[in-house]
């Protein structure tokens, strides 16, 4: 080699290992996770955005150039001054949630002590306002189901009742008709009967109902990730969407540490835009309700539709643990929004961690329905089978007042309906709050009853009281009961009858009433097993009679 060639390859070897050296390994995306759509609160300050995996061909022009703009609804942090590399990517690569560092709390129930009986004689009214949520007998069947009894104070007797279709015919006009059976009561003693009362609320075809705007509020907190809720409401709201009409919309809102806009009203004929919104939901942080209950409440009422069902519909376990976490200070937020004519329903979901006061004040206080998913089926009844239900109220302010007539009854018992006693004087008062009621939906109180013995003629009278939620006109029903109508056998009562009655004991046996001390746990299953006989198409009673034997072999 000569000295010009040997020159020549020793300033050239130099610059090549320099060049090498300098040359950053190419960094492989990262592997199933293809981001979807939506709205994602921008990471933390301070914070470098993760990379998102390499766009495939399949996915739009609007995902894969930089320089066009995000997708709608999008927030991308804006880049400082001093930045130099291009704005980060709008889907944040999510990484994994830490382990908490302290368990969650028990879960919260509210305590509501047992109606007592009352002498007729002293105090001859029982008024309460109308219940229609189920979220307590849907509980109970998780804790079950899942091999161990539920806390006595979940059990509320008239979420129970009102699980079940007792087959209460429509009203012939009006908002409602009135429903009344009595019998002897196998559970309550020499002596005792049982009086049911029965409201139902008349049915609408889905044509008949009105227009909705539906502002859903998600939790996609750590703990929404346990036992797949997350996955459990995403499949409920996709349900939804597929019963709506095409002038429906739909809007979503998410929240963690904080709140954003997912997708902002949209109507349901862009299905594939809302499904998209829908299935970019992913748990992440904390749980700060409140964000998330005044960001939805205010993107419903900037969108009012006036003449439409305004709802907005809470998802979450409950476990708000930033920002105002006090239920009665959200609840009256709630109230607040109501007199706006804008509804809140709640829809709980998970085992275990579980605030369920908190989700039953707020919609007690929002004057929506309460409901609870443990499964599929759950958001299946909750967001398909009962849509015009869930979403069309048909009475507002609906109160029942049941009259004993004191020369007949000597003393009555209301079993459940704790939580919701108004006072008699305020029965008629139009500015006290009740309850609302969907179409369709039915109402069962039961009552136990000891008549005096030398006694004829009218027992009870029942009278209803609501208002229209159109037109603002309150009415008012009303129907008697006759002492001869008391069947004098339990067998004769008719098997909705029967099942009621096994309903309401199971509920008791459950929350240790002293009412229910001595009785066993065996002669419920016995009645659910003969009322499943008598209604072997009704898949429910099937399930009701499993329950009772699971829980029977619990409390052996």
């Amino acid at each position: 080699m000569n000295a010009r060639k040997f020159l020549a390859l020793s300033l050239l070897i130099p610059l090549l290992v320099s060049a090498c050296a300098g040359a950053a390994p190419a960094t492989p995306a990262p592997q199933g996770y293809n981001p979807p759509p939506g709205n994602y609160p921008p990471p933390p300050e301070g914070q470098a955005p993760a990379a998102t995996q390499a766009p495939s061909s399949e996915r739009s022009s609007a995902e894969i150039a930089p320089t066009q703009a995000p997708p709608v609804g999008v927030v991308v942090p804006p880049a400082s001054d001093a930045q130099c590399c291009p704005p980060p990517p709008p889907y944040p690569y999510p990484t994994p949630w830490p382990p908490y560092a302290t368990p969650w709390p028990e879960p919260s129930y509210p305590d509501y002590s047992v109606n007592p009986f009352i002498d007729a004689r002293e105090d001859h009214l029982s008024t309460f306002a109308i219940d229609v949520d189920t979220a307590s007998y849907t509980k109970m069947r998780d804790y079950i189901t899942q091999g161990s009894l539920p806390p006595s104070d979940l059990v509320r007797v008239e979420e129970f009742l009102n699980y079940f279709n007792m087959e209460y015919p429509d009203p012939e006009s009006g908002a409602f008709s009135i429903h009344l059976e009595g019998g002897p009561s196998p559970f309550g003693g020499e002596g005792t009967r049982l009086l049911k009362v029965g409201i139902q609320g008349r049915h609408i075809a889905g044509w008949e109902r009105k227009d909705a705007l539906l502002t859903f509020v998600i939790d996609v907190s750590g703990s929404m990730e346990e036992e797949n809720r997350i996955g459990m409401v995403k499949y409920g709201l996709s349900r939804l969407v597929d019963r709506l009409g095409p002038n429906d919309r739909v809007a979503i809102v998410a929240f963690s540490e904080t709140a954003w806009v997912v997708l902002e009203p949209t109507s349901v004929e862009s299905r594939g835009r809302i499904l998209d919104a829908i299935n970019s939901l992913y748990p992440i942080a904390s749980t700060n309700t409140e964000a998330g209950l005044r960001l939805g409440y205010d993107l419903a009422y900037r969108n009012y539709r006036d003449g439409a069902i305004n709802r907005v519909i809470l998802c979450s376990d409950g476990l708000a643990n930033v920002g105002i976490t006090d239920p009665s200070v959200l609840a009256q937020y709630a109230q607040d929004y109501y007199g706006r004519n804008i509804f809140l329903s709640t829809v709980g979901v998970g085992h275990g961690s579980y605030d369920d006061r908190f989700l039953e004040q707020l919609a007690d206080k929002g004057n929506g329905h309460y409901s609870f998913l443990d499964s599929d089926q759950a958001a299946e009844r909750i967001f398909s089978q009962d849509l015009e239900g869930t979403l069309q109220v048909i009475a507002k302010d609906a109160k029942i007042q049941v009259d004993f007539n004191p020369n007949a009854v000597r003393s009555y018992r209301l079993l459940g309906y704790e939580n919701r006693a108004v006072a008699d004087q305020d029965f008629r008062n139009n500015a006290v709050d009740a309850g609302e009621v969907g179409a369709g939906h039915s109402v069962t109180a039961l009552y136990e009853v000891q008549l005096n013995s030398e006694s004829s003629g009218d027992v009870v009278v029942v009278r209803v009281r609501y208002e229209d939620p159109d037109t603002r006109a309150v009415s008012e029903i009303a129907k008697t009961f006759n002492r001869s109508e008391f069947q004098s056998d339990f067998s004769r009562t008719s098997p909705r009858f029967q099942l009621a009655a096994a309903v309401a004991q199971f509920a008791e046996t459950l929350r240790y009433s002293p009412y229910a001390e001595g009785g066993r746990m065996n002669d419920v299953l016995n009645l659910a097993r003969a009322a499943q006989y008598q209604l072997p198409f009704d898949s429910d009673v099937a399930e009701f009679a499993w329950l009772v034997e699971q829980a029977a072999r619990m409390m052996r």
